[in-house]
């Protein structure tokens, strides 16, 4: 039986972790937290559970795709795992007016159009388009770099759908999308949920995900879904060992032998699938020069492929104040998180999912604030040489928040309180997160997203696997990529891959 160390034991790894074990491999994975899941992960404060990952599920519908069975195959999902419906993607409110991305693709059409009858051209193309990017699916079953003319036939629908909707929007960034349309309203709506440089194709893709009812969220949330894949992995016979940090792999000529771990022990394996994070995978644990090509053009290409956070913060209030449930965003003079002066206010509301918290007569609601690299980088520094500082940087930030929360809800004032907040520093400190982004690379509207094959060219048995491997990240990617790198071993083995 061979013996593969998987490095990490976020979704990527865990997974990597199952199909091996079901394949007829012995695997270790190793991980530097006390728990398992990565950013696949929530907590708990003064008892209530606190959501750090899930905001839609791709392919979550119980369908044929290969996404879905690798969901179920894995234990994200499963016949009895119930699911919080996404009823909406997101709204946005201003000047009286509510623009809501519904799970109804016609009634956010029917809206839109009564807000905007001019626009009709514009809103038309955009819901026509999504309705096209329903069709797509994350391929899951082998590489599509290892396509053949049997996947590619049973795959057309897919290719064909997404080349249309990239044409329909093809070199426009979600700002130009917004601008494109003559209500204001409807334009500054487009730019609420992803930075204003994101690709509009993402966006409609992530939003058809909602219309076509395949992006549900797991009941219980991150890090319930995150001890189901856990368990998996333990029924299958994998080891996961925990709290065990990796100083580097152990490589002589063209190939790994092992891994050495920060405690001084050296530990042998057949195989080694990196599943962490790409730039501490070439600035840690291997030489830089053995990123591969494709890769390190991108973290090169600072221009057109860019990384950002966010500053969370999450409150719970002792009342029902009448917030919507899910996400939702206002127009507003906010206050300024870092860089960013807040002309509009979100709040992710869990009314959706009440196991979050304990009473009926509580919100529980958490705000983001995108971070870009000058302040990703400013909250990295600060918490690595003053913590005291960072510290109080957290508190001002949640309090203004709150204060904004409390304008624009009259009631929640006197009962409302932050149980926590995070930020970039969190993710690279607990997923040594590049920059401490939590997706990977944002491609612009003159770029492509880029998927790289998850195999180093100097070494023979090590395989890379996670999010940053493919497009612009995501649980999807990260789970798909462990899939690969078991399924490029098991080829290597001439084993079927289960």
């Amino acid at each position: 039986m061979k013996k593969v160390i998987i490095v990490g034991g976020g979704i990527s790894g865990l997974t990597a972790g199952i199909v091996l074990q079901r394949s007829g491999f012995e695997t270790h994975i190793y991980e530097k937290n006390p728990i398992a899941g990565g950013e696949l992960t929530g907590w708990k404060r003064e008892g209530i559970y606190i959501d750090n990952c899930i905001d839609w599920l791709t392919n979550s519908k119980a369908d044929d795709s290969e996404m879905y069975a690798l969901w179920k195959d894995i234990g994200m999902l499963g016949d009895n795992v119930k699911m919080c419906p996404k009823n909406k993607f997101f709204s946005y409110t201003a000047d009286g007016k509510t623009v809501t991305f519904w799970r109804d693709l016609e009634r956010t059409r029917k809206e839109m159009l009564e807000i905007s009858p001019e626009d009709k051209e514009n809103i038309d193309k955009f819901c026509d388009t999504v309705k096209i990017a329903e069709v797509f699916t994350v391929p899951a079953n082998k590489p599509m770099d290892k396509f053949g003319p049997k996947e590619l036939k049973k795959f057309w629908p897919f290719l064909k759908g997404m080349g249309a909707v990239g044409k329909a929007y093809q070199g426009m960034s979600l700002q130009d999308l917004g601008d494109s349309f003559k209500s204001p309203i409807i334009g500054k709506a487009f730019t609420m949920m992803h930075p204003a440089n994101t690709q509009a194709f993402s966006f409609i893709v992530s939003y058809a995900t909602i219309t076509s009812g395949s992006g549900d969220i797991p009941v219980g949330g991150s890090l319930a879904a995150a001890m189901r894949i856990v368990d998996r992995y333990k029924e299958v016979g994998g080891t996961l060992h925990l709290n065990s940090p990796i100083k580097r792999l152990v490589v002589s000529g063209n190939q790994a032998s092992g891994i050495l771990l920060e405690d001084g022990n050296e530990i042998n394996a057949d195989y080694v699938i990196v599943a962490t994070d790409a730039n501490h995978a070439f600035t840690k644990l291997l030489p830089a020069e053995y990123m591969p090509k494709k890769m390190k053009a991108v973290f090169d290409d600072k221009e057109h492929y860019t990384t950002f956070s966010k500053f969370h913060a999450i409150y719970l209030i002792d009342a029902k104040v009448g917030m919507p449930e899910d996400t939702s965003f206002w127009k507003c003079d906010g206050p300024t998180i870092g860089r960013t002066k807040m002309n509009a206010f979100g709040t992710l509301c869990y009314d959706y999912d009440p196991s979050t918290y304990p009473t009926e007569d509580q919100t529980l609601v958490q705000v983001k604030v995108i971070q870009y690299l000058e302040d990703c980088k400013e909250w990295l520094e600060l918490a690595a040489k003053d913590k005291d500082a960072y510290d109080e940087r957290r508190k001002e930030y949640a309090d203004k928040l709150m204060a904004e929360i409390v304008k624009h809800y009259p009631e929640a004032e006197g009962k409302i309180r932050c149980l926590d907040t995070w930020t970039p520093a969190t993710y690279a400190s607990r997923c040594n997160s590049y920059n401490g982004s939590y997706m990977s690379f944002v491609a612009d509207k003159n770029s492509k997203t880029v998927t790289t094959p998850g195999v180093i060219k100097q070494l023979r048995n090590v395989f890379l696997a996670g999010q940053w491997n493919m497009g612009s990240g995501g649980l999807p990617p990260a789970a798909v990529q462990g899939k690969f790198a078991a399924w490029r071993i098991c080829k290597k083995e001439g084993v079927p891959c289960k």
